[in-house]
């Protein structure tokens, strides 16, 4: 085993790697199996989603003129009119001080809430995903999803100790994992591979003990939260075991194809759309963040654009522009619209299953062209809340968007009254 020198001071990182292992969250949370089979429920349980477009949407196409159930549709709200009674539109939200390291950090934060990203001092913390997550706990085979679409953005989701948890983007591989039942022998691998990672925590424990006499007061600080990380990563692992031997649902939905186009945006969508759906109806997981992508390039398979997609984000009021970002924009919404009609269509224990699940759709970017990161589009259906309005909070002195997150946790059991910066533990237009 590598030698650590403790007459210096150690970073988290520094330690694992002297033990010769990576223990960063996301990376171990990589190696356990958490995809699985729906537990059987007799009560149909809450579930959370959020999706985010990291170059917004254009707000004129989106917002109302007037506020109120009896507004007027939009050309991207009359794509949802079928849904109308499933959604309410919030504008007038935000986080607070999100100018970062550059125009779009604020993708970082939008699930954190955290100030300044990117920029010296930052760093970011826990996503509400994932509070809600931890909550959920052996639940469900994989306490969340983390989905992207491979075309540019990044990963909303962040763990306990604010690093970035990768998102899975090949349809096909994540089809596999949910649904695919591995032979025996592959099961016993599982298995095995699981024990292994329990003893890389108890020898990386083990070696974290013996330097904390040696540290300083801020480094064993920082030591105390891998001892966090390591015992929740051990009832992870064993819950893990229980979760290998159990069979995988099965859906008639045949295995997916990886679309090889990385700027064939829609049909990507498309596919984690599919699979979303699949992985909540079988209960596989309550928990999932989407991040819808965006790139500097002209999306391929959509009929009258062709200009690079980030250009036209950054459209000047230039009309040709607009109409070619909402082309695009409309194509989003027509997915988004298609998956509320697939859960809501889904029957169960009496009630859809998007009334069973609460669904955050919007953006870290009110203004894409001038990358405002205040007055963010947000959109927010089923869960079972009484829709169907537009709440238009100050668009001067914007609703902290955390004061949206706290009741959406403590719908799904987590026993919160303040996220991040949120002022309040409930949000005008959030009705029951």
């Amino acid at each position: 085993m590598t030698h650590i020198s403790t007459n210096r001071a150690l970073s988290r990182r520094s330690i694992l790697k002297g033990s010769g292992i990576a223990l960063a969250l996301p990376f171990l949370d990589a190696m356990s199996p958490v995809f699985g089979k729906a537990s059987n429920i007799s009560k149909s349980p809450k579930r959370f989603v959020a999706m985010n477009a990291a170059l917004g949407f254009h707000g004129p196409n989106l917002f109302p003129e007037k506020e109120g159930r009896d507004y007027l549709g939009t050309p991207y709200l009359k794509i949802l009119e079928d849904f109308r009674s499933d959604f309410t539109l919030f504008s007038g939200l935000s986080h607070a001080n999100q100018q970062g390291s550059s125009g779009h950090a604020s993708e970082m934060t939008w699930l954190t809430g955290v100030e300044r990203p990117g920029l010296a001092g930052f760093k970011n913390t826990i996503s509400i995903d994932q509070v809600i997550a931890r909550k959920m706990g052996a639940s469900t085979r994989f306490p969340s999803l983390n989905l992207g679409t491979g075309g540019g953005g990044q990963s909303i989701s962040w763990d306990a100790n604010g690093v970035s948890i990768p998102c899975q983007a090949s349809p096909s591989k994540i089809y596999r994992e949910l649904f695919v039942q591995g032979t025996e022998k592959e099961v016993e691998q599982q298995v095995n591979n699981l024990d292994r990672g329990k003893s890389i925590l108890d020898v990386v424990l083990g070696d974290a003990k013996s330097l904390r006499s040696n540290l300083g007061h801020r480094d064993k600080e920082k030591l105390d939260q891998y001892f966090s990380s390591v015992r929740e990563l051990e009832i992870r692992l064993e819950q893990n075991k229980e979760w290998a031997r159990k069979p995988k649902p099965d859906v008639s939905y045949e295995e997916p194809k990886d679309v090889q186009d990385r700027y064939d945006l829609l049909s990507r969508q498309r596919l984690m759309y599919d699979l979303m759906t699949l992985a909540l109806k079988t209960d596989s997981t309550r928990v999932i963040t989407f991040s819808l992508g965006a790139f500097n390039a002209v999306p391929t398979n959509i009929d009258g654009v062709k200009t690079d997609w980030h250009n036209l984000s950054h459209h000047g009021k230039d009309e040709n522009k607009i109409d070619e970002l909402e082309i695009i924009e409309k194509e989003e919404f027509s997915l988004f619209a298609k998956f509320l009609g697939d859960l809501k269509s889904h029957q169960e224990n009496g009630s859809s299953l998007l009334t069973n699940t609460a669904i955050l759709f919007g953006s870290n970017l009110g203004n894409a062209s001038s990358h405002d990161w205040r007055n963010l589009p947000i959109i927010l259906a089923g869960g079972g809340y009484r829709h169907g309005s537009y709440v238009a909070h100050d668009s001067q002195d914007n609703t902290p968007l955390s004061n949206l997150f706290v009741p959406l946790a403590q719908r799904m059991g987590v026993s919160i009254d303040r996220f991040g910066k949120s002022t309040k533990s409930s949000i005008r237009g959030l009705e029951s």
